[in-house]
């Protein structure tokens, strides 16, 4: 498929993170875009804002009439039901139909592409290449999981010959994208549902990792099964950031690569887990040429991802950190994370638990992630795609913690609870709707300071 005779981008959900930034990629190529999508959104009223019509019905007339012809690309996202009268519209009329990952792979192909794979890191590590790529001037379009703070956006750049993207394993959609360098963060359990067990998963990253077939453009983490360069905090690697310290709230940290060390590098995201990003952003960065100055820049200036540990409060006498962690790992890095920042201080997570299948799946490695923190509230489970599963509750899950102070609250009572809590420091988690509930909730602590 050429994309340079497609005129017209029709977008079936085009208000999901990834989606919506393939819409302002072509947009930016000077594409006809449009789309529908379940509910309005922040991303939504953006899109709009560009220039974009959006309509919130299945319906068929609502379709801008100039879509209706040949050369018109439908992309669809997997949340979509098969029902979808628009969809079927398009597919009983031979449209080109294809899904994100399918066209990722073909912008991919025509561009020099970084990938950055993993069950967790892949957000933030794409963000932080990308900000690097961009404040370097390359010729760089960066496709992001999540809002960079930078930029207030999911998209960074308008390049036409460099892409970043993030190589997702959900539903194998990172197999249809032609990699030139790549990393792979992690290779947790996760989506079990969609794969059935760990070894189908770890099959998947090692045929994705096969794509490369020059494996020094390849870098991963020491403990993965998999050839590659070999990143490290404090331990002995290819690349390794090490001499770590805290100063003015900020890591500054030195980073041995093949050829240098590279000195006093400041980095403002907390967590050990994105020292890991930022080292792999790094290396593949120097792989592909960046002068190590602009590299040191970028990553000084790199303000991180919208509800990836982002700071809501930070006062002397309360802190509010909102993230999208929603897998054990995610919650241990960051536990990892206030506790190095705020020792010996009183921490409240408020956790949703998002899907019934992961819930079930790592029941126990929830538990004990959960329990590290001083007190927990959860909500119910936020179902997504998914039915209820019989005895699959957030009773269930809490029954497992082994906490102390623990409770289930509904939404509605949720904000009084919380200012009901003696504790300095308050997270939320989850990859739910509770990222909604944020607003609501920084507005009403900070009427209380």
């Amino acid at each position: 498929m050429n994309l340079n005779q497609i005129h017209n981008v029709y977008f079936i959900g085009i208000g999901g993170i990834g989606m919506s930034n393939l819409a302002r990629y072509f947009k930016n190529l000077g594409k006809n875009v449009s789309g529908y999508d379940k509910t309005p959104s922040a991303l939504t009223n953006e899109l709009i804002e560009s220039g974009i019509s959006i309509h919130f019905e299945d319906s068929i007339d609502a379709i801008p009439k100039d879509f209706y012809i040949e050369n018109t690309l439908v992309i669809i996202t997997p949340a979509v039901p098969k029902t979808h009268s628009e969809w079927n519209y398009f597919l009983e009329r031979d449209f080109q139909v294809k899904k994100r990952a399918e066209v990722l792979g073909i912008i991919t192909k025509d561009t020099f592409c970084f990938a950055v794979a993993g069950t967790h890191g892949k957000t933030t590590t794409s963000g932080i290449l990308g900000h690097i790529l961009q404040e370097s001037g390359a010729d760089v379009t960066a496709f992001i999981g999540g809002i960079v703070e930078n930029y207030n956006s999911n998209l960074i750049g308008s390049g036409k010959t460099v892409t970043v993207v993030e190589a997702d394993e959900f539903d194998r959609s990172f197999l249809h994208l032609h990699p030139n360098i790549a990393c792979i963060t992690s290779m947790d359990a996760d989506h079990l549902d969609i794969y059935g067990t760990s070894e189908a998963i770890e099959e998947s990253f090692l045929e994705f990792a096969s794509k490369i077939e020059d494996k020094s453009n390849l870098f991963i983490t020491k403990e993965l099964p998999i050839e590659g360069i070999t990143c490290a905090v404090n331990e002995d690697a290819v690349f390794k950031a090490f001499n770590v310290r805290i100063g003015n709230g900020s890591y500054v940290f030195d980073v041995q690569t093949p050829t240098e060390v590279i000195k006093d590098l400041h980095f403002g995201l907390p967590g050990r887990h994105n020292l890991m990003n930022a080292l792999m952003a790094i290396a593949m960065a120097k792989l592909f040429g960046t002068p190590t100055d602009a590299i040191a820049k970028a990553i000084a200036s790199f303000k991180g991802i919208k509800r990836r540990f982002s700071y809501q409060i930070k006062t002397e006498s309360k802190v509010y950190i909102d993230d999208y962690a929603h897998h054990p790992t995610e919650i241990n890095a960051v536990h990892q994370a206030v506790r190095e920042l705020y020792p010996n201080q009183k921490v409240l997570a408020v956790f949703q638990p998002h899907l019934f299948s992961r819930t079930r799946d790592f029941a126990d490695d929830f538990a004990k992630s959960l329990s590290a923190f001083d007190d927990i509230i959860l909500l119910d489970i936020y179902p997504a795609r998914e039915l209820p599963m019989e005895g699959i509750n957030s009773q269930w899950l809490m029954d497992k913690m082994t906490n102390k102070h623990k409770k289930i609250v509904n939404k509605g009572d949720l904000i009084a609870t919380i200012l009901a809590s003696d504790a300095s420091i308050i997270v939320t988690i989850g990859a739910g709707d509770i990222g909604e509930l944020v607003p609501s909730i920084k507005k009403a602590i900070n009427e209380t300071l």
